[in-house]
């Protein structure tokens, strides 16, 4: 079960980097005014939610499913609705119709900073 543990912990820790760094790329790529400046945040935007994202993602969901504890499903349905956000977001600037100011998303980049401390206190603090 440790290496269980372990491999959730690394998938998870991949998952968090990327939902930490794309709302930044977001923020960048809805400050960009030139054309090939926005095709490059796409083409990294892209890579990074399918390529290292999305993996760790259902890696960290089935090492967790593995772990089970049954009260951090709410947690984990949050930071999966968040993922999949970045996803519709993701395809909005991909056809160039992002609607948001940088602004809203470095608010919007602060939202996993809240998820991941609910995660880890209730894997390890236990509150119910």
């Amino acid at each position: 079960m440790l290496w269980i543990k372990a491999l959730h912990l690394i998938f998870m820790v991949t998952w968090f980097a990327g939902l930490f760094y794309l709302p930044r790329l977001f923020v960048y790529h809805a400050m960009a005014e030139d054309a090939p400046g926005r095709e490059r945040f796409k083409a990294m935007e892209r890579k990074l939610y399918r390529g290292i994202m999305a993996p760790s993602a259902v890696l960290t969901i089935v090492f967790g499913a593995w772990l089970w504890l049954g009260y951090g499903f709410a947690v984990v349905a949050l930071i999966v609705a968040y993922h999949l956000y970045c996803g519709r977001l993701l395809a909005d600037f991909a056809r160039d119709r992002n609607t948001k100011s940088h602004l809203w998303y470095r608010w919007f980049n602060e939202m996993p900073v809240v998820f991941l401390a609910a995660a880890v206190i209730l894997a390890v603090v236990k509150p119910f």
